[in-house]
């Protein structure tokens, strides 16, 4: 929509870059091209304008296949307006004056022109399609179609129309055909799946067998290794206690044998001490012999003075002492 600004009679308008305007007044061209600026007045102007940057298009639009199937095309179309002066003159691109909207829907004839054109050359390819080869190569086909169907059409080139790019998004069945045909690729990834599965849980199966063969023989490797364990203990205890008797058996020996080498040398110590003193009493008696009685006394008193002991003090009592003399006296 232009910009329209209102000065005391006067209007001024200020065009966009992408839109084609022509102001003609009195039959005569006065301003033609995209992006203007002019003052006019409104009650003498006729204007128009055209847009002329790339436009998007979507349309949705049912087709039956060779087999009688509802399918559903959705596509997209971009054109422009190549030739703007073509388009206003066929089509009415005129704009208030004072407000600068259009008078008429010139975009909606464009639209319903553009997809009337496309479905008639989808609705033709795909009449000799059957359903399930549209649905796998059928939004190439009808592409193609839909383009050079447009680039043929002699009323959009002499509308000024150029289609630039023509887009199919899809195409589908109707809900109920398409979950018919979901169902069997459906069962076929549900067998996969299972499958899977199964495998997997095989595979898990064989994995805890094979581990619990191999606690088992873990086990049993542990048992005939403590088995052979107890065995070895026993035998080194048997071995001990051989070894223990045999070390008692060579230590009591050694003692007894030592034993009997101490007692005979205290036998043959006391022998020979007997033999000594017996051979020094011989002696003894032997200088003795030729002594008188009196000196032997005199030697036994002597000998006896050297045996009794040692007296340090003497205490004498007042009655010892009374004893002592009564004693005395009585001698007397």
């Amino acid at each position: 929509m232009a910009d329209i600004t209102r000065r005391l009679g006067w209007r001024h308008l200020r065009g966009a870059p992408t839109a084609h305007i022509r102001h003609h007044r009195g039959g005569k061209l006065l301003h033609d091209g995209p992006g203007l600026s002019f003052w006019y007045r409104a009650l003498t102007a006729a204007l128009s304008e055209v847009p002329v940057d790339d436009r998007e298009l979507a349309m949705t639009f049912h087709a039956r296949t060779a087999d009688f199937q509802d399918v559903a095309v959705q596509a997209t179309v971009t054109y422009r307006i190549s030739d703007p002066a073509t388009a206003a003159a066929r089509l009415d691109f005129s704009i208030d004056p004072d407000t600068g909207v259009w008078r008429g829907a010139p975009l909606e004839q464009l639209g319903t022109l553009l997809t009337e054109t496309a479905q008639q050359h989808a609705l033709d390819v795909l009449a000799r399609t059957p359903l399930a080869a549209a649905l796998a190569d059928g939004v190439t086909a009808v592409r193609e179609r839909i383009a050079a169907g447009l680039a043929g059409e002699p009323r959009l080139p002499g509308t000024g129309i150029e289609v630039v790019a023509v887009r199919v998004v899809a195409l589908r069945p109707e809900p109920e055909v398409e979950r018919a045909l979901r169902t069997p690729a459906r069962e076929q990834i549900q067998q996969e799946a299972d499958r899977a599965t199964y495998e997997r849980r095989a595979v898990a199966v064989e994995r805890e067998r094979a581990i619990a063969e191999n606690e088992l023989a873990s086990q049993i490797e542990l048992a005939r290794r403590e088995e052979q364990l107890v065995d070895q203990r026993g035998t080194n205890a048997r071995r001990e206690a051989e070894e223990g008797a045999a070390a008692d058996a060579v230590r009591a020996e050694a003692e007894a044998t030592r034993s009997v080498r101490l007692a005979r040398a205290e036998a043959e110590g006391a022998r020979e001490i007997g033999e000594a003193r017996a051979q020094a009493q011989a002696a003894w008696l032997r200088v003795h012999a030729d002594v008188d009685v009196a000196t032997l006394h005199a030697l036994t008193g002597t000998r006896l003075a050297e045996n009794l002991p040692r007296i340090d003090s003497v205490t004498v009592t007042p009655d010892l002492l009374t004893g002592l003399l009564s004693r005395l006296g009585a001698r007397e």
